[in-house]
């Protein structure tokens, strides 16, 4: 049976799990979202990104060296086969106190469910506008192409939307259908869930969602070597 669980409580093969951070920690690292750039990969310049991959070893985060991020065509139809140049998340987040306890929350999960101990940390913002709807996932619903994923949302500002759905058959009803608040972090297996989140409106002129996408490995299973 699919179930929410707890961490103690997470099967990698048969749940999903929802963890919450604190919210009033998390709202110290928000300010870093007001500078990211805009991911040049993209149309409609309503994502900006910054991305980074990280060795843990005795809880505590080394910053491998800047890499390209790719998916083929298998995971990602709309930027497969793409190599993406990302910024890096900028050092003072990343030596962060609330970043770090963030990071290695995920990693807990991935002690469970994967050999691998690198994590890549995806630093994202879907904005929107009255003109504009913000698409958190423009590529459909997909795998990413990794073991374990996990989401967490910083701020929700001024949109409704962003429904994160999970399925195990692709197409089939999702079985779970989930808006994540400030300080929720959903971890889920990539093998066994195909996941979805839908796209954003503003609920006045304009609004924005904050989100730390983090997957380990740190890099897809098919990317160039």
């Amino acid at each position: 049976m699919l179930s929410l669980s707890t961490r103690k409580q997470f099967s990698c093969l048969s749940s999903y799990a929802i963890e919450t951070i604190s919210e009033r920690n998390l709202k110290t690292i928000q300010p870093f979202f007001e500078t990211l750039p805009t991911d040049p990969y993209l149309e409609g310049n309503y994502r900006f990104r910054r991305f980074s991959h990280f060795q843990i070893t005795d809880r505590q985060l080394t910053q491998l060296p800047h890499a390209f991020f790719y998916q083929s065509k298998t995971y990602n139809r709309l930027l497969g086969n793409v190599k993406r140049d990302y910024e890096e998340l900028s050092i003072a987040l990343v030596q962060s106190e609330p970043f770090k306890q963030a990071v290695l929350t995920f990693f807990e999960f991935c002690r469970q469910c994967s050999p691998f101990r690198e994590v890549g940390v995806h630093q994202i913002r879907i904005a929107t506008h009255l003109n504009q709807s913000g698409n958190p996932a423009p590529e459909g619903i997909h795998h990413d192409g990794v073991d374990l994923v996990g989401i967490l949302c910083i701020a929700r500002q001024g949109v409704s939307g962003a429904e994160t759905q999970l399925s195990v058959v692709k197409g089939a009803e999702p079985i779970l259908r989930k808006v994540l608040n400030p300080g929720e972090l959903l971890v889920f297996n990539d093998h066994q869930f195909f996941h979805y989140t839908t796209p954003i409106l503003p609920i006045g002129n304009s609004g924005y969602r904050d989100v730390f996408v983090f997957t380990c490995p740190d890099i897809p299973f098919d990317s160039p070597a």
